[in-house]
């Protein structure tokens, strides 16, 4: 994966700034801090931030596992908590429901991300059984990590107001598949009912029309605060459109992008 080199008031902006272009979480990504701003007189500082970063590498994998490892776990007949969807036993969590509510293909003990992706896609599939849904899970072997979507009725309770669910079940989903001692390299990344992918295009059209009322005005906007993936489709979607620029200002977690004419 390719380095961007970003520069900042302090460290952690330069890292903001890396994290934008990148287009992931800061537990996805690997930094090197190339400088560090010196303290001056009366409090000041002198310099900036500097750092390089990349999207945390994965070994490579021999191109007909990637191909195959595209399969259905877990794939029963959803039911809506309405029609009495299956529910957890009392004190069950879902890594007691594993076993029984996944059909894992096994894969070699030397690809530990394909583990990863395994072990995530049976804790999704017994998380949605506690909350009332039966849900198949799909495992997708990227070039940059690991995509487990978990699809069924009734999983909004798991997405949350703009995806923040979502972000939350993805970090204890980690934390799940990942065990001690292995090396971890790479992205797991969790959509649910697609989401992500429905919200990048929903993103780009919402960039594309802002794009349009700045180029008419000349005014630029200051959008809401994102996380860094989506700022990244904001970045990405309006890079295509001729006259647009856009920067982020701000710090995490109300960080923004601006949309504003081209010098």
């Amino acid at each position: 994966m390719q380095w961007v080199e970003t520069t900042g008031r302090t460290v952690e902006e330069a890292k903001d700034k890396a994290l934008d272009q990148l287009g992931v979480d800061e537990a996805d990504a690997e930094f090197e801090i190339l400088e560090e701003p010196k303290p001056g007189l009366f409090g000041r500082t002198r310099g900036e931030g500097r750092v390089r970063a990349r999207v945390m590498p994965i070994k490579a994998r021999p191109k007909v596992e990637r191909r195959d490892l595209k399969r259905k776990t877990g794939a029963s007949e959803p039911r809506s908590t309405e029609q009495g969807g299956p529910t957890a036993e009392p004190g069950n969590t879902p890594e007691d429901e594993m076993d029984e509510t996944t059909d894992v293909v096994p894969v070699s003990n030397g690809d530990v991300s394909a583990q990863e992706g395994e072990r995530a896609a049976a804790f999704l599939v017994g998380l949605a059984q506690v909350f009332g849904s039966t849900g198949s899970t799909e495992i997708v072997m990227v070039d940059d990590g690991v995509e487990v979507n978990l699809t069924g009725d009734d999983l909004g309770l798991l997405i949350g107001p703009k995806g923040s669910t979502l972000t939350a079940v993805q970090d204890i989903t980690r934390v799940v598949a990942q065990q001690r001692g292995e090396r971890h390299e790479g992205r797991l990344r969790i959509d649910i009912a697609g989401y992500r992918a429905h919200r990048a295009e929903a993103l780009s059209r919402f960039t594309a029309q802002v794009a349009s009322e700045v180029l008419a005005t000349g005014a630029a906007r200051r959008l809401e605060p994102m996380s860094s993936a989506d700022r990244k489709v904001v970045h990405d979607a309006a890079g295509k459109i001729e006259g647009i620029t856009t920067s982020s200002e701000g710090e995490e977690p109300a960080r923004r992008v601006v949309i504003s004419v081209a010098s």
